[in-house]
């Protein structure tokens, strides 16, 4: 079982920078995958970016050349580094962790309800 919790979420003016984290604890299996997903109101879900175990990264449309992942694997910590953040970035952020597919193949599915383990998620607010 592998628990996730989100922290790193507030309030930012237009054009500003947020850092998210997501620690994770458990078992995290040695071809593990992982990433970000944003919720909007009325629960529609978007992927944002994801990371597998080589290290390749994806990115969504609306996050390339804005955000970074990352992951810090001796501390079990996802980073979602966000740049020149606009209000469609207003979302409840939350990341996945799952394993056995690629980090492309995870875009796809992060956001599905079948995908591994998600946490609960931090709230980004740009006005």
């Amino acid at each position: 079982h592998v628990q996730l919790v989100e922290s790193g979420g507030g309030s930012v003016q237009a054009g500003g920078s947020l850092r998210l984290s997501c620690a994770a604890s458990g078992r995290i299996h040695s071809d593990f995958v992982m990433g970000w997903f944003r919720q909007f109101p009325g629960k529609r879900r978007e992927a944002v970016a994801t990371i597998d175990s080589s290290g390749r990264t994806e990115y969504t449309d609306s996050a390339k050349g804005r955000f970074t992942i990352s992951f810090d694997s001796a501390e079990k910590i996802l980073y979602l580094e966000m740049n020149n953040l606009n209000g469609e970035d207003t979302a409840l952020y939350r990341c996945g962790a799952s394993w056995g597919i690629t980090a492309m193949m995870a875009l796809g599915r992060i956001a599905h309800d079948d995908f591994g383990y998600w946490g609960e998620g931090t709230q980004v607010t740009v006005s």
